[in-house]
């Protein structure tokens, strides 16, 4: 993609007041802009990055589960037979010139519980479990911290049925949590599975959280195992789930994740039963499995970056090199641009009639994981500069070896 026609501009500064480093890095390096206070647009570049979160989570989650979409519109009767219509705090309220009034799905137990209704008759039937990616919307009372905590967000949301509490128990810890775990790891952050409250969906849940500087939410993690508790459920001299007594560590961090044995609460609501192999009728039990993937790419701002700029880990940046062409090596540049195409290299090409010093600010800022720099010097040598954007210091290798080194 030549930078010279893409919809991309940066800037040093940002026009919004939140000063958090996610929201300013995104914003400044024309990855987002704000509409207003927790809504963004997303523009190619950050649009991009988004799709490569989510992508790599549908590729655990179709492992587990069967894709679907549904809507954002929800009927107020739907919310009104679990309760939640009065009670859940954020939930968006849209009245119609018609006089229907609708929710702005937060989350879809609403929605998915009654569509498996006609799909679930038979304990031959379970398990079962479906998922969507989508647009979710929270009436946030203050919206802030980038997209970390937003009004309109995307989220995946993952929903399992089962016939027995036991079934629930075997997808959750041996189907749900090994996914998640994949899925962070792919991504490059070391997310904490984090025993926690589970507010409007469950008495208990699981949270994943990653350790950031400025993070929301203060956890206890275990010195000896690893696992971690909500500053919500902790309580001073705590035993460690695993481990009995232990010593904890206190740290602030930002949650990416979070699981709920739901067991038959929405279920019941609705009705949702089944036939055992007795023939006698029994209530379905679900689960429920969330990732905030547009969260997760501020989290990853917050975790990788310095004072430059954004550090994107390999797997969810938007381009894998970053091409700058300095002044009276544009011809070479552009061969080399073209041949990296043909090779199947993503390359965001900085063709611009800019300074070096305007062009190497913006690839900082941006974070691509590799610049690749062709100047009259480097063309003398038949070479390109190449820098990781992780590492100080830059080296020379031939031009025919470029796309060789970025495999």
């Amino acid at each position: 993609m030549r930078q010279s026609k893409y919809f991309l501009k940066t800037s040093k500064t940002t026009s919004s007041d939140d000063v958090s480093v996610n929201a300013k890095l995104l914003e400044q390096g024309g990855f987002v802009q704000k509409v207003l206070a927790g809504v963004y647009n997303y523009l190619p570049l950050g649009q991009r990055v988004l799709t490569k979160i989510e992508n790599i989570v549908r590729s655990e989650m179709d492992k587990i589960g069967n894709e679907m979409f549904m809507p954002v519109l929800h009927p107020k009767e739907n919310w009104e037979k679990t309760g939640r219509w009065s009670t859940l705090d954020v939930l968006f309220k849209v009245k119609s010139q018609h006089g229907s009034e609708y929710a702005l799905g937060p989350t879809h137990e609403e929605i998915v519980t009654p569509s498996a209704q006609p799909i679930i008759n038979s304990y031959k039937d379970l398990p079962l479990s479906v998922y969507q990616i989508q647009t979710k919307f929270r009436d946030e009372p203050r919206a802030k911290s980038g997209l970390m905590r937003g009004r309109e967000f995307r989220m995946k949301d993952l929903y399992s049925f089962h016939a027995t509490t036991e079934d629930l128990e075997e997808y959750y810890n041996q189907k749900a949590i090994p996914a998640y775990e994949r899925i962070y790891k792919t991504l490059g952050v070391n997310a904490l599975l984090t025993e926690a409250s589970g507010g409007t969906f469950s008495k208990f849940s699981h949270e994943y959280q990653v350790e950031i500087e400025n993070g929301e939410d203060t956890i206890y993690i275990c010195e000896k195992c690893g696992i971690a508790k909500n500053k919500e459920i902790f309580e001073d001299g705590a035993v460690c789930t695993n481990c009995g007594p232990t010593i904890w560590r206190e740290t602030k961090a930002s949650e990416v994740g979070n699981i709920f044995k739901l067991q038959d609460k929405y279920s019941s609501a609705f009705n949702l039963q089944y036939t055992d192999n007795q023939g006698a009728k029994k209530t379905v039990i679900m689960g429920c499995y969330g990732i905030g993937t547009s969260r997760l790419m501020g989290v990853i701002v917050e975790k990788f970056h310095d004072d430059k700029g954004i550090i994107w880990p390999a797997n969810v940046a938007p381009f894998t090199m970053h091409l700058l062409a300095l002044k009276g090596a544009e011809k070479e540049a552009d061969q080399i641009y073209e041949d990296l195409l043909k090779r199947g290299v993503e390359v965001l090409y900085d063709d611009r009639e800019a300074s070096a010093g305007v062009k190497f600010s913006d690839s900082d800022l941006i974070g691509i994981p590799f610049r690749v720099l062709v100047s009259p010097k480097t063309i003398e040598k038949g070479s390109v500069e190449v820098k990781r954007r992780s590492e100080s210091e830059a080296r020379l290798i031939g031009i025919s070896d470029l796309a060789e080194l970025i495999k």
